[in-house]
This record gives C-alpha cells, sequence and structure tokens, in this order.
C-alpha cells in the first residue's frame, strides 16, 4: 500500500509521486485508483490499487539494494547474444518492462558493451537513454544524490 506523497516506480514510465488515492465508481462498482505524476515528463497515471501488484508499481529500492545495481553495472564477465538487433531490442524492451531496477541496470550495461564493439541502431540508442534515465532517477531518489553525480557515477564505470 502506498499513501499520498510517496514515491514509487512504474514499469517502463519510471518514478513518480502518488499525488492522491481516488474512488469512482465504474459500472457501478467503487473502485479505488493511485492517482500517480510521473516525475519525468508530468504524465498523470492512475493505477487500480488492488491491480499495483499485478503492473509492478513498487517502492523505490533502499539504498543498501542501490550496491546490487552498481555490481550488475560493474559486471564485464557477460556474453552478449549474436541475435539480431530487433530480437535483442524485443528481449531488452520485456526487462524494461518488468520495472525491475536490476532488469534496467542489465538492459543499460549490456548496451554501453556493445557500443564498445559496433554502432548502436537508433532504437538501441534510444533504449539505452530510457535506462540509463530510469536508473538515474531511482538511484538518485533512493541515495539522495543529485541526478548529475549519478549519471556521472554511471559514465565513470564505462569508461
Amino acid at each position: 500500500m502506498f499513501t499520498t506523497g510517496d514515491m514509487a516506480v512504474y514499469p517502463a514510465h519510471g518514478v513518480g509521486r502518488i499525488q492522491a488515492i481516488e474512488t469512482q465508481s465504474i459500472g457501478g462498482i467503487d473502485q479505488s485508483f493511485y492517482v500517480m505524476k510521473i516525475l519525468d515528463n508530468d504524465m498523470t497515471i492512475m493505477i487500480p490499487t488492488t491491480n499495483s501488484d499485478n503492473v509492478g508499481l513498487r517502492a523505490i529500492i533502499s539504498s543498501a539494494e542501490v550496491d546490487k545495481v552498481i555490481e550488475i553495472l560493474k559486471d564485464r564477465d557477460i556474453k552478449i547474444s549474436s541475435q539480431t538487433w530487433n530480437r535483442r531490442y524485443r528481449d531488452y524492451m520485456e526487462k524494461i518492462k518488468t520495472g525491475s531496477v536490476y532488469e534496467v541496470a542489465v538492459v543499460l550495461r549490456d548496451l554501453f558493451i556493445l557500443r564498445v564493439d559496433k554502432e548502436l541502431s537508433y532504437g538501441e540508442r534510444k533504449m539505452m537513454d530510457t535506462a540509463k534515465s530510469l536508473l538515474v532517477k531511482e538511484l538518485s531518489l533512493a541515495q539522495e544524490i543529485d541526478e548529475e553525480k549519478i549519471e556521472k557515477q554511471i559514465e565513470e564505470l564505462f569508461h
């Protein structure tokens, strides 16, 4: 359960603030919704409170979990699959849609590593930006550090 003012992560959209919890009548049945404003784009979404687990709405990670994300980003002992870029793109998009900060970290790391060997497609570059943006926002809130510092730390891991 979230309360008004809580920060939460909504898969593929990123971090937002629960602005209200409203009840609306839909088909004669009262339903409770979280009204959430996404920080990156000011989009407002409504999420049924009874369905919030199913859609992956979750709390911001703890500062202790940040270390695990950094470990994923630092891991170079991985093999990037040699599948076509569009197949890889679909796999990465599925990972981002899970809403798991760890899956997003895997996508960002893999794309950074892939970029060393070959030029990324437009879609892959856009996905890399999305993954970085999602991670930066959440890590910044988890650690209470400026987003610019987090972004710099992530960039330095890959140079």
